[in-house]
């Protein structure tokens, strides 16, 4: 049996508001093999962005461990973490978080600049991920020229411009009209596939959940 990618265990996080302590995720477990598409459901506050966070290395948790290739991200520092994010993990959000004065390519380029390469090839793996995006013939192009789709597309050409070993989307259609969703979700669906890259998504969106290989739902912070 390989090991899983990403093993979560007796995961618990809540937070402190003066006095009282908020649960948010209880007791999760959860395993994650490489090249999974795995979509998190559940209604408005059951956790899953918390969860989607504590797996990316973007909070802690209050208790249990996260295990992901090897690399136990719960012991890291915050120095230490940052460093294991920029090389291990790409990010999509629902608003696409592109700077608007820099222009596609900029804004694919700038997560590179954290990574050793020079500046020829930052621009070469840049436009490498913009061309698997569809978006070859938009380089130049500032934010406010794209479509909403478009826009997802850069950031998801920003986000496996690393060559990261996860991808994490926080509902990366709810800001798209349905044309652009089926694009971007189309994409992903070949990421996964033909690049193999392992793809944790959080969604509302059944037409979304539907691309993934699996499905798991969130209830009141504990997994069904």
């Amino acid at each position: 049996m390989e090991t899983p990618l990403i093993q979560v265990r007796e995961l618990y996080k809540s937070y402190r508001r003066d006095t009282l302590e908020i649960p948010v995720l209880q007791n999760i477990n959860l395993e994650i093999p490489e090249g999974e598409f795995i979509a998190f459901m559940g209604p408005s506050g059951s956790g899953k962005t918390t969860l989607l966070n504590l797996i990316a290395g973007i909070d802690k948790p209050s208790s249990g461990t996260i295990l992901i290739d090897g690399v136990e991200v719960t012991d890291l520092s915050e120095t230490e973490l940052a460093v294991w994010r920029s090389r291990n993990v790409g990010f999509i959000f629902q608003l696409y978080n592109l700077i608007p004065v820099l222009t596609a390519l900029e804004n694919v380029e700038l997560p590179l600049t954290l990574t050793p390469l020079s500046r020829r090839e930052r621009q070469t793996h840049a436009e490498t991920a913009l061309e698997i995006v569809g978006l070859a013939d938009r380089l130049h192009h500032y934010p406010r020229q794209l479509s909403g789709g478009q826009e997802q597309r850069v950031a998801i050409a920003r986000a496996i411009a690393t060559d990261p070993t996860i991808l994490v989307a926080d509902e990366p259609t709810g800001d798209l009209d349905k044309n652009s969703a089926e694009e971007v979700l189309g994409l992903m669906d070949r990421l996964n596939r033909e690049l193999n890259k392992t793809i944790l998504m959080v969604t509302h969106d059944p037409r979304a959940a539907e691309r993934a290989h699996s499905v798991r739902h969130l209830e009141k912070g504990e997994l069904a």
